[in-house]
């Protein structure tokens, strides 16, 4: 994974550190939205097999993911956390150093490809659910493997320029 180059505050290797500090990320909250991600998706394509409405989950899944993108205190997973899971030592706090808008971008490409598959969904059902199920099984890859396509495509959009972050301390997983 590691190109010898790097994006300044991004890691070079994977659980390596990075140069920037006082940004911490609680990645219990990441995990719980990609398991919301990865729960909500299979609901609905297997489900559908079964009651077709609950293909009803996909583009409602699309909606929360992009308002939770641009609205952090409506990211519905990642308040679940923070509000229920959390507080009552369901799941453990992981913070990390880390940059929240990596984790934010890539949850927001996820909330657009699935916002795609929805639109495909009545005309060309195939096309759309596997586009759901790409959702997924990258959401799987980031929570079980702790790899993240979207921070991968958010850091190389950012190193060509194309990206510029901002440092902001909102509540899209942070602590």
């Amino acid at each position: 994974m590691s190109t010898g180059t790097h994006v300044k505050g991004s890691p070079r290797n994977h659980g390596e550190a990075s140069d920037f500090v006082g940004i911490v990320v609680d990645h219990s909250a990441l995990k719980v939205n990609q398991t919301g991600i990865v729960a909500t998706v299979l609901v609905a394509f297997i489900g559908s097999a079964f009651y077709k409405p609950l293909l009803v989950l996909i583009p409602l899944l699309a909606i929360v993911l992009l308002l939770g993108t641009f609205a952090p205190q409506l990211a519905l997973f990642k308040q679940l956390y923070f509000k229920v899971l959390k507080p009552r030592g369901i799941v453990k706090a992981r913070p990390v150093q880390d940059r929240p808008e990596p984790h934010n971008f890539a949850q927001g490409l996820g909330g657009v490809f699935l916002a795609v598959s929805s639109v495909f969904l009545l005309p060309v059902p195939v096309l759309g659910l596997a586009l759901a199920l790409l959702v997924a099984v990258l959401a799987f890859v980031n929570l079980a493997f702790g790899y993240c396509l979207g921070c991968q495509i958010f850091f190389q959009l950012e190193r060509r320029g194309l990206l510029r972050a901002t440092r902001s301390s909102g509540t899209n997983g942070t602590l």
